[in-house]
């Protein structure tokens, strides 16, 4: 078997390094290679007053007392079974995409083992636990990420091969989770990924959407919204918890009473109800057993069918319930230009909080405690705005349900929730109206009211006589109609609010919350984001994860980023650069073999790669790369031969979706599109520059593309962006960027040297001002190669003179909001400087090498080590390890000791075990092979 670190040998003809060091995985499922018991190295000690299990159970205990097996015949046998009795296939009829559904059932098998004994160890411990709430959770393809995890990556691999298929082809066979859109939901993935690789007790919580956001297809250069039918095979790394569900309550009335102590309480009542499905998805950790959970939430109708309407001959009255609750959870961010789309938004923000909070809740209740004590087992974040109005439907439990007075409800609500901000756009901090509220959730906006009476008053005694800064901070605005200012509610909230980047949280503090801040200096805190290195570097790029791992003598860098300085001393190494640009290379080829399958578009390996895959929306610029494209095309045509004989090749690759309602942000799409018709089919061009739209942009493309990239552009407006992590990918894979000093560039410069970036444009501390100007001053920066370029557009080079003439006005006469124009001069003197340092190979490996060297600080390990310690205050809970001795399975954590266990194991190196049953945590419930399956016989009911 293949070395982990080597498991693929370039075409380019890179050879792999003889390993002159020893890899090893402190936990590894490959290590299982026969029945081992479900045990820990340690002593567990028993009270004489436990009783032992009656003989049936003792012999269920017994029949799932050992570890499913990860050895070659084992794995096969658990797939070939799979096949059979759970897809009811033969041996005669099954495919890729059977094998591929099989293979995953025998995967999700090891992960439900390891996932039911880390919630009941984290149960028996009674640690705290953090629960992260976000709207979005884009996590691409599960099945790779969870075999080099559970490091049985090699094990699977030479089974499958085995079997006469090929698991790179199987892997293909996966659809992308359709569960985000952008960088939030990629964040909160990698974060699951941390908080799971350094085994904090935590849960991830969102919405099961059907539809995902949407499938994006370009049908004569515009954007096509199609659903995105991800559920078509079903999800064989989910689990169905019907077990696990909860009431959410939509309009209805208060009805006000007093309770036994002659108190004035409030209860909502009537409205329409619908119910909260749990469907879990494992979540492992690399180089740990512990395992843990993402909870998604599916809506479905309390009341399955109406057969009275039916019998009547009302179909459609008959299924309408079912409808309006299953367009709760079908598509992500519904258009919300209509009252209706802000409504089913607001139902979906409710829906998944509402039935998190009660999960949460009955989780704490688990043990006989007061509700009091609920700050000190719960640390809840919100991941942006979204979630928020979490805040008031805590409060209201704990009043209305928990029967808590005012003070102590609001004390332990703000020990509670930590806010995630992502944004300094007041454009895109969420507000809703208070008539939707009053209607939609009546009592949340009496708690609302609540808050902001009581918060004014804190505000009124600070600042006495300031009604301008009261307006400023109110959680109610007071314009026509009324609006409730989320994101001041979850400020408010909170005991503490963070931004995303070092300049962002400054922006923060300085502008759009700075009253805020005045307030409540102490609750704000920086947490730049970080990515996964597992997925983003040693699955995505594994040849230069394996290049990496002999420079550095090791591969514990993928979990000590930081790790990756080492590569400096080598920098200068003539050796290590040609084989990092081999790999380069290879990734190259590799994308533009994709390229031609899926665009038709046939672009050089040996051009420049210059990469710019986000999100599609004015503050980030695409149509600043637009036009500079049509710049550089304008430029070759006019060239003499002699002139382009000392241009250098470059293919530009751009990529990422259009809200169905962004007008502007489509109408680029269509622009890149023309673009491309018309350069790639000029001969005049030839290969000196191809233009290509990447499609439906999501995390697996992503992972084909970011290794491959040359030069990787993030170049928005200085102080919009908030953090942004594509950045991070790029310059760990050893793409360089050019970008403005905005988000994340800043400290990616401050690490890597700016030296090593090509830095251009308007700083943040700048841009007021030159609005200011631009404003006053009208066309003043468009300047002659501009207007050149604007008026190929408007006479039609590149499309419909109308539609470019709309793009073109959104530039001009002061309405350059993101100063596209005053940045465009510097921005290509940026690009002339790329274009100097490119055909310089030794340079170019220098600073790509130097780039990746220092990105230690940006994995989202170390952002997650910041949150725990700092917001969350959780610990680290690993699970023991399983002891490769015979031992009978563990039954109780009750009396586990860590140092007890350390002491044995140094003395004797194993211990026998006997205890009773202990509760489980919300076991899953299919965890064997077969279609039967196995079910935990402790499985924890929703009561």
């Amino acid at each position: 078997m293949e070395s982990p670190i080597f498991r693929a040998t370039s075409p380019t003809g890179l050879q792999k390094h003889d390993a002159d060091f020893t890899v090893r995985r402190s936990a590894s499922r490959a290590s299982l290679t026969e029945g081992v018991p479900r045990t820990w190295v340690g002593e567990y000690e028993q009270d004489e007053e436990q009783t032992t299990l009656e003989a049936s159970k003792e012999k269920l205990w017994a029949l799932m007392g050992t570890y499913l097996a990860s050895d070659h015949h084992s794995i096969q046998r658990s797939i070939v079974n799979h096949i059979e009795y759970t897809l009811a296939c033969t041996r005669f009829n099954f495919d890729d995409k059977a094998l591929y559904l099989a293979s995953a059932h025998s995967i999700r098998d090891r992960l439900i083992e390891s996932w039911n004994d880390t919630q009941q160890f984290l149960t028996e411990r009674d640690v705290k636990r953090v629960y992260y709430l976000s709207l979005e959770f884009l996590m691409g393809r599960a099945m790779q990420n969870a075999l080099v995890n559970l490091d049985i990556e090699d094990n699977f691999k030479n089974a499958i091969r085995d079997l006469g298929f090929d698991l790179e082809e199987i892997y293909g066979q996966e659809h992308d989770a359709a569960l985000g859109n952008g960088g939030l939901g990629r964040l909160a993935a990698c974060f699951l990924d941390s908080m799971a690789t350094l085994d904090y007790p935590a849960w991830g919580y969102g919405i099961r959407y059907n539809y995902g956001i949407f499938e994006q297809r370009i049908v004569n250069g515009y954007q096509v919204e199609y659903p995105d039918y991800w559920l078509t095979f079903g999800n064989p790394w989910e689990i169905e918890r019907k077990d696990v569900t909860y009431p959410v309550r939509f309009y209805g009335q208060i009805r006000r009473y007093r309770d036994e102590k002659g108190r004035e309480r409030s209860k909502w009542e009537g409205g329409e109800i619908i119910q909260a499905v749990a469907y879990d998805t494992p979540i492992p950790g690399f180089d740990t057993f512990n395992t843990i959970n993402l909870r998604l939430w599916r809506a479905t109708p309390a009341k399955e069918f109406d057969f009275q309407s039916f019998n009547e001959g009302d179909y459609l009255k008959a299924v309408e319930a079912r409808q309006r609750a299953e367009y709760i959870s079908s598509v992500l961010y519904p258009n919300d230009s209509t009252y209706s789309g802000k409504e089913l938004r607001l139902k979906q923000q409710y829906f998944f909080v509402c039935a998190t909070i009660q999960d949460v809740i009955r989780r704490f209740h688990k043990r006989p405690r007061e509700i009091n004590e609920f700050a000190q087992k719960v640390a809840i974040q919100l991941n942006d705005t979204h979630p928020s109005i979490a805040i008031a439907e805590l409060l209201r439990r704990l009043m209305d349900e928990e029967g808590m007075e005012w003070e102590e409800a609001w004390g332990i609500t703000t020990r509670v929730f930590g806010y995630t901000n992502h944004t300094v756009l007041p454009e895109a901090l969420e507000k809703w109206s208070v008539d939707l509220l009053a209607n939609l959730l009546p009592r949340h906006l009496e708690i609302i009211y609540l808050i902001n009476h009581h918060f004014l008053q804190e505000v009124a005694k600070r600042w006495p006589n300031d009604g301008s800064r009261m307006m400023r901070m109110s959680l109610i605005e007071e314009t026509q109609p009324k609006m409730v200012r989320m994101a001041n509610l979850a400020i408010v909230g909170s005991h503490a609010i963070n931004g995303v980047a070092e300049l962002h949280t400054e922006l923060v503090k300085t502008t759009i919350f700075k009253d805020f801040y005045e307030m409540w200096p102490a609750r704000f805190q920086n947490k730049t984001n970080g990515v996964t290195p597992r997925r983003w570097l040693y699955v995505a790029n594994p040849r230069l994860s394996n290049i990496i791992s002999h420079w550095l003598g090791s591969d514990e860098w993928v979990k000590d980023l930081s790790l990756l300085s080492g590569l400096r001393k080598h920098v200068d190494n003539a050796e290590l650069q040609h084989e990092w640009m081999a790999v380069k290379r290879y990734n190259k080829e590799r994308l533009a073999a994709w390229v031609l399958k899926h665009c038709n578009v046939r672009v050089s390996p040996d051009a420049l790669f210059d990469v710019m895959v986000k999100r599609m929306h004015e503050y980030k610029r695409q149509l600043l790369n637009a036009l500079s494209v049509i710049h550089r095309y304008d430029t070759i045509k006019h060239m003499n031969p002699e002139q382009k004989a000392k241009v250098v090749p470059r293919v530009v690759l751009i990529g990422g979706k259009a809200a169905p309602g962004y007008v502007m942000a489509k109408r680029v799409i269509k622009l890149v599109n023309n673009i491309a018709d018309r350069v790639n089919n000029d001969a005049d061009i030839g290969d000196l520059l191809k233009v290509v739209f990447l499609p439906n942009y999501n995390v697996s493309n992503a992972e084909i593309i970011i290794p491959a990239a040359d030069l990787n552009q993030h170049i928005s407006t200085a102080g919009t962006e908030a953090s942004g992590t594509s950045n991070m990918k790029f310059a760990m894979n050893g793409g360089l960027i050019i970008g403005t000093m905005d988000g994340a560039n800043v400290e990616i410069a401050k690490e890597a040297g700016e030296e090593n970036l090509f830095i251009f444009g308007a700083r943040a501390h700048e841009v007021d001002n030159l609005r200011n100007k631009m404003r006053i001053g009208g066309d003043k920066y468009t300047g002659n190669r501009l207007k050149q370029i604007f008026g190929m557009m408007t006479s039609g080079q590149f499309g419909d003179p109308k539609e470019m003439r709309e793009i073109v006005e959104s530039l001009s006469n002061g309405r350059d909001h993101y100063l596209v124009c005053h940045d465009f001069y510097a921005y290509i003197e940026a690009q002339d400087r790329v274009d100097a340092e490119f055909p310089n190979k030794t340079l170019w490996a220098k600073k790509s090498i130097t780039v990746t060297a220092n990105m230690g600080k940006f994995s989202s390990d170390r952002t997650i080590h910041e949150y725990a310690e700092q917001i969350w205050e959780v610990q680290p809970c690993p699970r023991p390890s399983p002891h490769l001795t015979n031992m009978t399975r563990v039954r109780s954590f009750a009396n586990f000791d860590p140092n007890k266990m350390k002491e044995q194991t140094d003395v004797s190196g194993a211990a026998h075990i006997e205890a009773p049953a202990a509760s489980g945590e919300d076991a899953p419930v299919t965890a064997g092979e077969g279609a039967g399956g196995r079910r935990n016989k402790r499985q924890n009911k929703k009561n």
